[in-house]
């Protein structure tokens, strides 16, 4: 067998340098790299207003919801007055303290079962408006999952 004896500039010489290769890779880089911070960016972007709208539809449904409550509270306010000024009323009309204790013991139980009544409602009314300034975000969490249940991993 034959060796081939390797010079000093072949030991010591650099392989062929190609810029052109070097440009069109680094290039070919820049390019992929923009495309995905542009995919990127939209991608925020996106989201971002995704979150902008669910945000003023729950606040916008909050407000609602706080005026509903509170016109409901000013109207129990109201028939727990009208009440009373009837109770008072009636009490100025009393012939006997049997009259009296009779009135007494009907308004008061009265005021028990119309107090209930305002309560339930007042409840029920609160927990729609719960269920009404949750509706956008549970909507949106849904929908975030999906998406990411749908991205496929490369």
């Amino acid at each position: 067998m034959a060796t081939k004896k390797i010079t000093d500039a072949e030991i010591f010489s650099f392989p062929a340098f190609d810029p052109a290769k070097v440009t069109d890779t680094y290039r070919e880089f820049a390019e992929k790299g923009v495309a995905q911070s542009k995919e990127a960016y939209s991608k925020m972007k996106t989201a971002a207003e995704d979150v902008t709208k669910t945000m003023e539809t729950t606040l916008e449904t909050a407000q609602a919801g706080t005026v509903e409550l509170g016109l409901k509270a000013i109207d129990t306010m109201r028939v727990n007055t009208e009440s009373v000024f009837s109770h008072m009323e009636a009490l100025l009309g009393v012939k006997s303290v049997a009259e009296m204790i009779e009135l007494q013991s009907s308004f008061l139980r009265k005021q028990v079962e119309l107090n209930l009544e305002h309560a339930k409602s007042f409840q029920e009314a609160a927990r729609k408006v719960g269920e009404d300034v949750a509706k956008p975000g549970k909507a949106a969490v849904e929908k975030t999952m999906k998406e990411v249940k749908d991205v496929k991993v490369a």
